[in-house]
């Protein structure tokens, strides 16, 4: 199958979709490789690197869009400023996509919408679900490892005093205080990030297991009074809340949002939209000059006022909605999210064609669009609200 590779186009997004070491690998399976020009200079990988590795190399994104049977991305489709086009538009029936779509998310339905008019078969690895037999194809366990450590740190650069405690000359500074919602494998990540800074730490999770990872790391569990049947959904992950539950979870957690200086918000529930935990007045009630990452912004955010895509103020406080955190760790990023979608197009790929079998959770979790339908359950239930 030809496999295009084009490069990414949103704001400061320096990842590519495969390196050379992967496209050999694709190569050797009987793939034709295409990548855009310049597609992997901002992960530092040159088009010389990738002619090495046996990768042709295309000026023309639309011609390269045209000729692929499938398109490898990092970053949803999104509209092309310098083709006056958007990338679905390059796109045809029977093509197959493969990227990160977040196609609950409601800035997305309507680029959904279009994919499917257009005919495209398309996968969002934000779907493939977290079992044993897929570990190795999980770029949002991967990329959610990058966030947790650059996110942190993005919070503790944006915050105006010092994050570990300061003994000096004229008195004592106390440790900055630091609050993980969503001890998940970003959470855990920016809880260990945290911590080697030396910041007070605190965790929630309606999860008793995320209760004991964060814990294991030194965090304070802050309790949402949520009963484990109502927090856990299949395979051990959050579960959607009522309003109901989600009413008394902010009540319980409002205190500790007030007083945090940093929140790193990664509360997600698989193929649905994230749950918003931090209203509006929590946030008018933190201390002038605390921050908010969030994390979840790209299934919808968990702070009722993040902006996606943006870094703003509002009420004193700085909100972090930056939608491609991984994308500030490029090389390392790159190479891990590289490794899975070729671990995931080798497992997709048989006899030279991709056959959809609905019974494997990997297709049927992952699918979002197909013969001009959108069957993805979590967007449809987004859509239907």
């Amino acid at each position: 199958m030809i496999i295009g590779i084009p490069k990414e186009i949103m704001h400061e997004e320096a990842r590519v979709a495969v390196i050379p070491e992967t496209v050999k690998n694709l190569i050797k399976e009987g793939h034709t490789v295409v990548i855009e020009t310049n597609a992997g200079v901002g992960s530092h990988f040159s088009d010389e690197d990738y002619v090495a590795a046996g990768a042709k190399i295309e000026k023309d994104v639309t011609k390269l869009y045209a000729d692929a049977d499938i398109i490898l991305k990092v970053k949803e489709p999104l509209f092309n400023d310098k083709l006056g086009k958007h990338e679905i538009e390059l796109m045809h029936e029977g093509q197959y996509l493969i990227t990160f779509i977040h196609p609950a998310a409601p800035a997305n339905h309507q680029m959904v919408q279009d994919m499917a008019k257009q005919g495209v078969i398309s996968f969002t690895l934000d779907g493939i679900p977290r079992i044993s037999r897929a570990q190795n194809m999980d770029a949002l366990t991967s990329m959610s490892t990058c966030a947790g450590y650059k996110g942190m740190l993005l919070a503790y650069n944006a915050l105006p005093k010092f994050v570990p405690p300061i003994f000096c000359a004229v008195g004592a500074m106390p440790p900055a205080k630091a609050l993980v919602i969503g001890a998940g494998v970003g959470g855990l990540q920016a809880l260990a990030t945290a911590k080697r800074m030396g910041a007070s730490l605190k965790a929630i999770d309606i999860r008793p297991m995320g209760m004991e990872n964060a814990k294991s790391l030194g965090a304070k569990i802050v309790e949402t009074g949520v009963p484990a049947d109502v927090a856990i959904a299949e395979g051990g992950y959050a579960k959607a809340l009522s309003d109901e539950w989600l009413k008394k979870e902010r009540e319980a957690i409002f205190d500790t949002v007030v007083e945090s200086d940093v929140i790193f918000c990664s509360a997600l529930v698989p193929g649905e939209t994230a749950p918003v935990l931090i209203t509006e007045e929590m946030v008018k009630k933190m201390k002038s000059g605390s921050v908010i990452v969030d994390i979840s912004i790209d299934q919808g955010g968990n702070c009722e006022i993040t902006e996606p895509g943006e870094v703003v103020q509002k009420h004193g406080v700085t909100l972090i909605g930056i939608k491609n955190i991984p994308g500030l760790l490029p090389t390392s990023s790159t190479w891990m999210f590289s490794k899975n979608i070729e671990n995931l197009v080798k497992y997709m790929v048989k006899d030279n064609k991709i056959t959809i079998d609905m019974d494997d959770e990997i297709f049927s979790k992952s699918l979002v669009t197909i013969d001009g339908k959108i069957v993805h359950k979590g967007t449809l239930k987004a859509l239907n609200k």
